[in-house]
């Protein structure tokens, strides 16, 4: 045979993966193929694979009678908007995708090239899980890419995109990297199915309820992103990109800004004057930063702080945000998990933070008390703390107790701090202070509801405003509304060229 059409014919039978027959059921089930997927991803003709003509080692249970040239994943390099990424997609129509040695090998290659290259790693999952003839080869495959992901955690941004099955060991390289995005009702991840629940627990529940994206995106928290479809998720990845630079050396790519009225007056008028009435800190959001650039993450889960990348003035933050319209915005275990992971992944890449503030503290309960508060409000102090890229806080109403040192206050590092007139900056509520410092007086007193409401009116005056905290210098300005904006852009551009020298060390201890 003629050695040109001998490699076009390689090249032709790689492509065909597990067969015409495995491909179009893996299109009935409403999924793409493992090419598809990066075709769809990568730019435009940008696609260089490596390791096409890899195939496995096993001789075991007639494993050496059926071979696949890719092994069941492909590997290799592109661009995504013009920027160099490197992916792996794994092929379910090839042994179910099941990882091998020599799938695992080729995985690694990859993840080596983007550790030394520094640029992002991009996983598509779709897998059966290790490839039970292999038996311990393929449990030694995962551990040596979790070992990589390890390594390559804050160094380079990992994507993880969850297009099918995920399941036992497989599961913990995706939680391993920075985000996570799942495909509602063809994609699930957990660490033992169904059956083993039944068995175990004598629990009855289907792989969807147990580990689909909505279970992950409302009740784990262990995606990022719930996606309607595939090419929902190949989007939502591509946009997330958008707002990360290559590697921890480099700064998120810039996108052209023309100056325009960043009074935005609408702002004097989102938030109630009366601190108890809710309102929706996404749409304060969406008026102080760049038009349509709000990319919320984790949005279903620990609704009460908001979290996700935005642009001001064109250039790349990350927003931390009390959402007083969940829960009053208070901080519980889950919205301080979720804070301090988002927090501590800005921080690896150079990413500045604006915090918006309206926490009325943290929430009480012996449920919060008894499964790690303490430990877990500690972890969103601790992100707060250790952050040395650029950090602007705002506080737009309540600012009380522990949650204030918490929420990015001055004392833990903040650059600029600014507060709107009508915020409140105090150990606690106004009526919950009074009725604890005047006890006695309001309990002797002839009309004892008067004399509360007449000290509650006497503390507010005194108290509950942001001035106390501005003479302190714990506020740098008390600003208008509509002005702030317009403060944030000047204030980012002046903080541009931060540098922060930390102590001497290994690393932090966490609380985890």
């Amino acid at each position: 045979m003629n050695k040109m059409q001998q490699l076009q014919d390689k090249i032709a039978e790689a492509k065909k993966g597990g067969g015409e027959h495995r491909i179009a059921s893996q299109h009935k089930k409403g999924k793409l193929t493992a090419r598809e997927r990066l075709e769809i991803l990568l730019d435009e003709d940008s696609f260089e694979e490596i390791g096409m003509m890899v195939t496995h080692r096993s001789t075991d249970f007639g494993m050496e009678k059926e071979q696949y040239l890719g092994d069941g994943v492909v590997t290799g390099y592109g661009k995504i908007n013009g920027r160099l990424v490197y992916v792996f997609s794994q092929d379910f129509t090839v042994f179910g995708g099941s990882l091998s040695e020599t799938h695992a090998e080729k995985i690694c290659k990859v993840m080596d090239l983007a550790m030394e290259n520094g640029a992002p790693l991009i996983g598509l999952n779709d897998s059966g899980g290790a490839r039970i003839q292999e038996g311990v080869v393929s449990l030694g495959g995962y551990a040596d890419i979790f070992y990589r992901n390890t390594r390559a955690s804050g160094v380079i941004p990992q994507l993880s995109a969850i297009m099918g099955p995920c399941a036992g060991g497989a599961v913990y390289s995706p939680a391993i990297t920075d985000f996570i995005l799942m495909v509602e009702n063809t994609s699930y991840m957990f660490v033992t199915g169904p059956n083993v629940v039944k068995t175990v627990t004598h629990e009855e529940v289907s792989s969807e309820e147990l580990g689909g994206a909505d279970t992950h995106a409302s009740k784990s928290g262990v995606t990022h992103f719930a996606c309607a479809n595939e090419l929902e998720c190949i989007n939502d990845m591509k946009k997330l990109l958008s707002y990360m630079p290559q590697n921890c050396e480099e700064d998120a790519p810039s996108y052209a800004y023309t100056p325009g009225d960043e009074i935005r007056h609408r702002l004097n008028h989102l938030i109630p004057e009366n601190p108890n009435t809710p309102y929706d800190m996404k749409e304060v959001i969406s008026e102080i930063c760049d038009a349509e650039s709000f990319l919320e993450v984790h949005k279903d889960y620990a609704e009460n702080i908001v979290v996700g990348f935005a642009r001001i003035a064109g250039r790349s933050i990350g927003v931390v945000a009390n959402q007083p319209a969940a829960l009053a915005g208070v901080l519980d275990i889950n919205s301080s998990k979720k804070g301090a992971r988002f927090v501590r992944f800005c921080d690896a890449f150079n990413i500045p933070l604006l915090v918006l503030v309206d926490v009325p503290g943290f929430l009480p309960g012996t449920d919060q008390e008894w499964n790690g508060i303490i430990s877990n409000g500690a972890k969103l102090l601790y992100a707060f703390s250790e952050a040395t890229v650029p950090k602007i806080t705002v506080i737009t109403r309540k600012a009380y107790g522990g949650a204030y040192d918490v929420m990015n206050s001055k004392h833990i590092g903040a650059d600029l701090n600014f507060a709107f007139p009508n915020s409140e900056i105090a150990v606690m509520g106004s009526k919950g202070a009074v009725e604890i410092i005047f006890k006695k007086e309001i309990d002797a007193a002839e009309n004892p509801q008067a004399k509360l409401d007449e000290k509650v009116a006497e503390y507010t005056d005194k108290f509950a405003n942001p001035y106390g905290a501005a003479a302190r210098g714990f506020i740098d300005e008390v600003v208008i509304p509509a002005q702030i904006r317009r403060k944030l852009i000047r204030g980012f551009e002046m903080l541009k060229h931060k540098v922060v020298s930390m102590p001497r060390k290994k690393h932090g201890n966490i609380p985890l």
